[in-house]
C-alpha cells in the first residue's frame, strides 16, 4: 500500500496563517514526541500557528524553540472519568484557539480529541504511532480510535497493512508517511571528535574498546535481555574489547532489575553499561561499533535503525515489523546491496552471529555498507519528506472543508 500523497509536494500556502493542535501524553522523548517537535517547526516555517497539548517533559523547550505553543494538558490521563472531562475542556480550548485541525498521536488523549473535535467542528488526524497488541474486545475497541481520523497516517507500510486488516473503513483515509530523520544533524560530518570522546569517556570504554549500542526504553519489548544472552555467547567464544551499551530511559524500576540481575548472572558486570538516556545520539552512533535493535514484538517505524544507517553505523535489526522496511538484507537483498543484517526476533544466537560480522567487517567492507545505508535513508527518509507529506494532509483536508 502507498499513500496517493508525494512526499515531496510542497505545502501551499492554504496553511500559512492557521492553527494547528497536536496533542501527545508528554514531550519526554521517542519517536512521536520527536516526530511532534519536527511537524511544530515545519508548520513555523511555513507561517502556520502549532499548539502542542501535552502534559511536558524535557522536550519542551526544543519545541519552544522552534516555534511550537506548548499548553499544559493533562493528555496521558486514562481515567474515563478525567477524560470526559478533558474532552469539554479541549473543545472550549479548540474554539478559544481558533484551532484549525487537531492531531493525536496516541490513544488516550485521541479519545479525547475525538470528541472535542466534533464539539468544535474541527478535522481530526490521527498518527498510528505503534502496532498495538489487543486481544480482547474491550481492547480492540480501545485502539480503534487511531484509525478514526479524518486522514489515518501510517508511520510504515507494515503499520498501513495493519489498519487495514484490522479497520478496513479507514481504507480510503490513509497516508503512509515515513518517519522522516534530520540528515543534517545525523550526518558523520557533523558531529565533533570531542562529542564522540565525551561519550566513550562517558560509558567506560578505553580506545582499544568497540561498542555495541543498543538505543532504547528499557522495556522488555526493546530486546535488551536479548542482546544480554547474545553477549554471553560471544564473550564465551572469546570476544574481547567489547563493550555493550543498553542507553535509554527507564520507565519501569523491576524491569531495570531484571537486566541486572541477568547481567550478573551471566558474568558481564564488567562488559555491560546502561547510562541512561542519551542526549547525542548522533555521536553515540559514531562512537558505536555496531547498533542493534533487536526488538521482540513488531514496532510500527525502525527510527533507531534509519538514524544509524543515516551515520553509516552498521546495525542489526529483529526481522519483524517495519524493521524489515528500514533495513535492506540478505536474502531478499543481495548482499553488495544490504545496508545492515536483520536476525529472527528473539533468537539470541543470530544475533550474536551477525553482531560478530559486523565487527569482522574490514575498514573497506565497512565504509561500503556506510555509503549504501546512508544513500537509502537520504532516498527514503528525509525529514523534509516527512514534514512536506504531513503539511499536506493538513492541506487536503483545509481544501476539503
Amino acid at each position: 500500500m502507498s499513500s496517493a500523497l508525494s512526499y515531496l509536494s510542497p505545502p501551499e500556502r492554504r496553511i500559512a496563517g492557521r492553527t494547528i493542535m497536536q496533542i501527545i501524553p508528554d514531550l519526554q522523548s521517542g519517536g512521536a514526541e520527536r516526530t511532534t517537535v519536527d511537524i511544530a517547526q515545519a508548520l513555523t516555517q511555513v507561517g502556520a500557528r502549532c499548539l502542542v497539548a501535552s502534559r511536558g517533559g524535557r522536550l519542551v523547550s526544543e519545541l519552544q524553540g522552534k516555534g511550537g505553543v506548548w499548553m499544559p494538558f493533562p493528555a496521558a490521563t486514562k481515567n474515563p472519568l478525567a477524560m470526559a472531562l478533558n474532552s469539554v475542556r479541549l473543545a472550549r480550548l479548540l474554539r478559544d484557539e481558533g484551532v484549525d485541525i487537531v492531531h493525536a498521536r496516541s490513544r488516550a488523549p485521541a479519545w479525547v480529541a475525538y470528541y472535542a473535535a466534533k464539539q468544535a467542528g474541527v478535522p481530526f488526524v490521527t498518527t498510528y504511532h505503534s502496532a498495538y497488541s489487543g486481544t480482547s474486545q474491550v481492547k480492540r475497541r480501545y485502539n480503534a480510535i487511531m484509525a478514526a481520523g479524518d486522514m489515518v497516517i501510517a508511520n510504515s507500510e507494515f503499520i498501513a497493512r495493519r489498519i487495514v486488516e484490522l479497520h478496513p473503513e479507514a481504507t480510503g483515509r490513509i497516508a503512509v508517511i515515513p518517519r522522516g530523520v534530520d540528515l543534517d544533524d545525523f550526518a558523520p560530518h557533523a558531529v565533533a571528535p570531542q562529542s564522540v570522546q565525551k561519550l566513550r569517556a562517558a560509558w567506560k570504554a578505553e580506545p582499544h574498546c568497540r561498542i555495541v549500542l543498543l538505543p532504547g526504553r528499557l522495556t522488555e519489548r526493546k530486546g535488551q535481555l536479548v542482546l544480554l544472552e547474545a553477549a554471553q555467547l560471544l564473550v564465551s567464544r572469546g570476544l574481547e574489547d567489547v563493550r555493550f551499551v543498553l542507553a535509554g530511559d527507564c520507565r519501569s524500576e523491576a524491569f531495570k532489575r531484571e537486566i541486572e540481575a541477568k547481567i550478573r548472572r551471566l558474568g558481564l558486570r564488567d562488559r555491560v553499561i546502561l547510562p541512561g538516556y542519551c542526549a547525542d545520539m548522533p555521536a553515540a552512533y559514531l562512537a558505536a561499533a555496531v547498533v542493534v535493535v533487536p526488538s521482540t514484538a513488531p514496532e510500527a517505524f525502525g527510527r533507531v535503525a534509519v538514524e544509524a544507517e543515516a551515520m553509516g553505523a552498521p546495525v542489526i535489526v529483529s526481522d519483524i515489523g517495519a524493521a524489515s522496511e528500514v533495513v535492506r538484507a540478505p536474502p531478499q537483498t543481495p548482499p553488495l546491496h544490504a545496508t545492515g543484517w536483520r536476525t529472527p526476533p528473539g533468537d539470541a544466537r543470530a544475533l550474536a552471529d551477525a553482531i560478530a560480522q559486523a565487527l569482522s567487517l574490514t575498514a573497506t567492507a565497512r565504509q561500503s555498507l556506510a555509503l549504501r545505508a546512508r544513500d537509502f535513508a537520504q532516498s527514503r527518509y528525509s525529514l523534509e519528506g516527512m514534514c512536506a507529506a504531513t503539511l499536506a494532509v493538513y492541506e487536503r483536508l483545509l481544501i476539503d472543508r
